[in-house]
């Protein structure tokens, strides 16, 4: 889980040795990469990939959701 939530506030972790950076949820901001079809997050100029189910939660907290819906451009894609 690259992010955890306790008492509104957000801490994302940055990187494999476990680094995390801390902010209030309704300072957070959940982006879609298109690319990817992945909803994320920007901080401390990484992009932080994270689960559906953590964007459902972040925005519980209050964090603004910023996604969009991807579609398939081509025929029996999976999204």
């Amino acid at each position: 889980m690259t992010v955890r939530i306790e008492n509104h506030l957000c801490y994302f972790t940055l990187d494999d040795n476990g680094q995390e950076q801390s902010l209030p949820a309704t300072r957070v901001t959940i982006l879609t990469d298109n690319d990817k079809a992945m909803s994320c997050v920007d901080l401390a100029g990484k992009r932080i990939y994270i689960t559906e189910a953590e964007a459902d939660k972040l925005t519980v907290e209050g964090a603004t959701d910023s996604r969009n819906h991807v579609k398939a451009a081509a025929p029996g894609s999976v999204i």
